[in-house]
């Protein structure tokens, strides 16, 4: 099989996935979203009443048939606002279309930066925040760990990959949500070194390049929290895959042949470790995207973790059903660039 028909069949199994994945969570979905429809519709009919003129309330109190024609008719007119005249089957293929098109409607009680009730808005002003905390977090682990677990590997048993062992055991002993209070109580209260959270200092700096630098300034705590955290787990796991491909028959072949160790390791040993190495630097950079609810709630670090704590706890569904339809979109795009990266890396997956 050519890489051109690989690469469309795989194009188009994704897209089936999408769209599969995407129309079960609106199913799924749907009940909840109606359900609240109808909450939202009871409390805009009961504020409707409340605004009505005394002597007309008095009038339908009195008269329980002209209350209920009354109230019939508000409650079918918000229905229709609302589609929630429409069949069950409507509402979801309709909805599967704005979900796949990133049209996720409005917020509740969530609000963007300058009052936007538009949940796409809003989760896009909140993703740069958690792609210069976590995605840049994950780029500086995977170098530091891909160089810390090649050294480690090549020096096994020795005390490189000893240290390397036991950081690992330790930091991935401990929630990244600890340990950012730790540093948060030592850096901030203590030495005063970093601010405590948020990413602006209170009055905010003036436009430019103050601006900037109060931001990392604001940055730096948690990104240096999340690096100690993950790049122990990162090391051992890229230490692990290279000591088993090190013991390999090629491997052994490649050294009777009287190779450097340097040229065995980076062309032949790294190289066959390629494909699981990418497929966790892949979904990690993914996965750094949806940001993690904790640590930023600890750092009060407004990105997309944060956001979807803040949803959940003012119970708002259009940014929790939002924030839900983007990862779903962000994880079928990592494995469709994982196969795609397969393809090229090993040519043996374009037969199947």
């Amino acid at each position: 099989m050519g890489y051109g028909t690989y690469l469309l069949k795989r194009v188009i199994n994704s897209l089936m996935v999408l769209v599969l994945v995407t129309l079960i969570t609106t199913i799924l979905f749907t009940s909840v979203m109606d359900a609240e429809a109808r909450a939202r519709i009871e409390e805009q009919i009961r504020q409707e009443f409340a605004r009505l003129p005394p002597e007309q309330r008095a009038e339908l109190l009195r008269n329980q048939t002209k209350y209920r024609l009354w109230y019939e008719g508000k409650k079918r007119f918000y229905e229709i606002q609302y589609g929630l005249d429409k069949p069950f089957w409507y509402r979801v293929l309709k909805r599967t279309m704005e979900a796949l098109m990133f049209s996720f409607g409005e917020s509740t009680s969530v609000t963007g930066w300058n009052g936007e009730r538009d949940v796409a808005t809003i989760i896009l002003q909140r993703l740069p925040n958690t792609i210069l905390l976590f995605t840049s977090a994950t780029i500086i682990v995977t170098i530091i760990g891909l160089y810390l677990g090649l050294k480690a590997a090549r020096n096994a048993g020795k005390m490189l990959d000893k240290v390397t062992s036991i950081y690992a055991l330790l930091s991935n002993s401990v929630p990244m949500w600890w340990v950012g209070m730790i540093m948060i109580l030592v850096f901030s209260y203590q030495l005063k070194i970093f601010p405590s959270g948020g990413i602006q200092s209170i009055p905010p700096p003036p436009p430019g390049l103050p601006t900037v630098l109060d931001y990392l300034y604001h940055l730096a705590l948690p990104l240096i929290t999340v690096i100690i955290v993950s790049i122990g787990g990162w090391a051992y796991v890229v230490r692990n895959v290279v000591i088993d491909i090190m013991h390999e028959d090629f491997v052994l072949v490649a050294r009777a042949k009287g190779l450097p160790e340097s040229i065995v390791l980076y062309r032949h040993v790294l190289r066959a470790a390629a494909p699981p190495i990418v497929t966790i630097i892949v979904l990690s950079l993914i996965g750094s995207l949806g940001g993690a609810i904790i640590t930023e709630t600890v750092f009060k670090w407004p990105g997309m973790g944060m956001l979807y704590w803040t949803a959940i706890e003012q119970q708002d569904i259009p940014v929790i059903i939002g924030q839900t339809y983007v990862f779903i979109f962000l994880y079928v795009l990592a494995f469709l660039i994982l196969d795609i990266i397969y393809g090229i890396l090993d040519p043996r997956v374009r037969v199947r």
